[in-house]
């Protein structure tokens, strides 16, 4: 009779196993069909196939394309940025686009609606705190509405402290909007943004996630953070609103950088958060309220360029190819994890090749193990190229910057990795001004003495073991 019974369970799990691998085949089918980029194809049908059941799981929940254009329809989106932009930028006869990057700013104005506009003033922002005080300074100054988005909004004393002055402003007769995205703010209780939904604040969350529609929206998160005063001065960069940000939590300090922009800029800013408040709130915000008339006559050249995951086209992935690309004399970039497409990693291999100076600085210790692993086979490459790779020690670098020539520098919310380039809502500004390129070189060399540097000789000689984790890790850096 035992014997019977455990033939029986023998039995039934056979059975169970070539159900999940025919399943599993016709899921692996399915992806191969949907046309994907060749390495995120081969990154799930590994998944599905080499980690029995779970690796099903994992990929139902995050990675179903499930169509991308039905989260938004792209055509109302595109009328909407146009008809705002054309309507209040001013062109300028004096608008001089440098003759270098004039096939960078007619890539971003085609693909992106990303106009150039020159009437802006910019203030760097590299550290949490003056970061904050400045954000409390200008909520105070607001006048007319303040419009606000971040990925995290914690329930903690900096959060709170914000909250409280956009309560006190609300009460003053300021309109005020904030949206976050659901996924980041997951552990934030309802009850933290119903105190400012009482005070006459509108709050919503970007795509909130709910069973059984879980599946489709996990994957596809607004990692856009802004702020716009009074549409005319406004916040962009990689900063959030929480603690760590400020104090660095366990990190002892967060490194990040923001600008602080007044001008024609701020307008690229305002439209993005009124199509992404209209895709979560689906009322329409318009009007020249919104737009205010800009006194200043001249400045930086800027475009602020967003990204999606619905488009033709990969707006921020094609375009810092296209910058990287573009370089002459060196390259120097700061980002949290570095795991770039394949076209972003060739244009930097080609460009180290060449000779210019390619300087990538990440931090030495992630806040995600397995980015880490991934980040380092990768790194790995542009070394062995001749790029230099320097390690941050002094906490956690979450800066997202770039900057080249003294002429061009970027800031924003977007990554070096495919998540960034291929499933987040991104705002990056691209600012063509050398005096503004040199105080962010300024910054990257300054954080340099807070690096160790990281060699290709160093790579080779660690442990094998760490180099084959390292390995296997770039191959799922595709969904990660």
């Amino acid at each position: 009779m035992y014997i019977l019974e455990t033939l029986s369970i023998w039995g039934a799990l056979r059975i169970l196993y070539f159900i999940y691998m025919a399943v599993a085949i016709v899921t692996a089918v399915t992806i191969v069909l949907n046309n994907r980029t060749p390495i995120k194809t081969i990154a799930w049908v590994l998944v599905i196939l080499t980690i029995p059941f779970f690796g099903l799981i994992i990929y139902f929940i995050f990675g179903r394309d499930n169509r991308r254009r039905r989260l938004i329809g792209k055509k109302f989106l595109n009328q909407i940025q146009k008809r705002a932009l054309h309507r209040y930028i001013n062109s300028s006869d004096t608008l001089k686009i440098p003759t270098e990057y004039t096939r960078v700013v007619k890539f971003f104005e085609n693909v992106a609606d990303a106009y150039p506009v020159n009437r802006n003033k910019i203030e760097i922002i590299n550290e949490g705190s003056t970061f904050l005080v400045r954000l409390l300074q200008e909520i105070e100054k607001a006048k007319e509405h303040i419009h606000m988005q971040f990925y995290i909004f914690a329930n903690d004393a900096t959060g709170r402290i914000v909250r409280d002055a956009l309560i006190d402003k609300a009460r003053q007769g300021v309109e005020i909007r904030v949206l976050y995205d659901d996924v980041g703010c997951w552990s934030v209780d309802d009850s933290f943004f119903e105190e400012m939904r009482c005070a006459g604040i509108y709050v919503r969350s970007f795509l909130k996630v709910r069973m059984p529609k879980f599946t489709s929206k996990l994957n596809y998160r607004n990692h856009r953070k802004l702020v716009i005063i009074d549409g005319k001065k406004g916040f962009i960069g990689g900063m959030n609103i929480a603690d760590r940000y400020v104090t660095g939590g366990k990190w002892k300090k967060w490194r990040d950088i923001m600008l602080l922009t007044e001008g024609e800029a701020v307008y690229g800013m305002q439209t993005s958060f009124l199509v992404d408040w209209y895709f979560a709130d689906r009322s329409m915000v318009s009007g020249s309220r919104y737009y205010p008339k800009m006194e200043l006559t001249s400045g930086p050249l800027a475009q602020v360029v967003t990204s999606n995951p619905i488009g033709d086209w990969r707006e921020m992935l094609q375009g810092m190819s296209l910058v990287i690309s573009n370089c002459k004399e060196y390259l120097y970039i700061q980002t949290p994890y570095f795991m770039p497409s394949e076209n972003v990693l060739v244009a930097i291999i080609n460009l180290a090749l060449s000779g210019v100076d390619v300087r990538i600085m990440v931090p030495e210790k992630s806040d995600s193990l397995i980015t880490e692993y991934a980040s380092r086979s990768f790194l790995a490459d542009v070394m062995y190229a001749g790029a230099k790779v320097y390690l941050y020690r002094n906490g956690f670098l979450h800066s997202k910057m770039l900057v080249s020539d003294n002429s061009l520098c970027s800031v924003g919310s977007a990554n070096i990795d495919f998540r960034s380039f291929e499933c987040n809502f991104e705002i990056n500004t691209f600012v063509y001004d050398s005096k503004i390129a040199e105080e962010m070189k300024n910054i990257f060399v300054n954080d340099m003495r807070s690096c160790r540097q990281f060699t290709y000789k160093e790579y080779r000689e660690s442990r094998l073991t760490r180099r084959v984790t390292e390995s296997i890790a770039r191959i799922f850096a595709p969904i990660l």
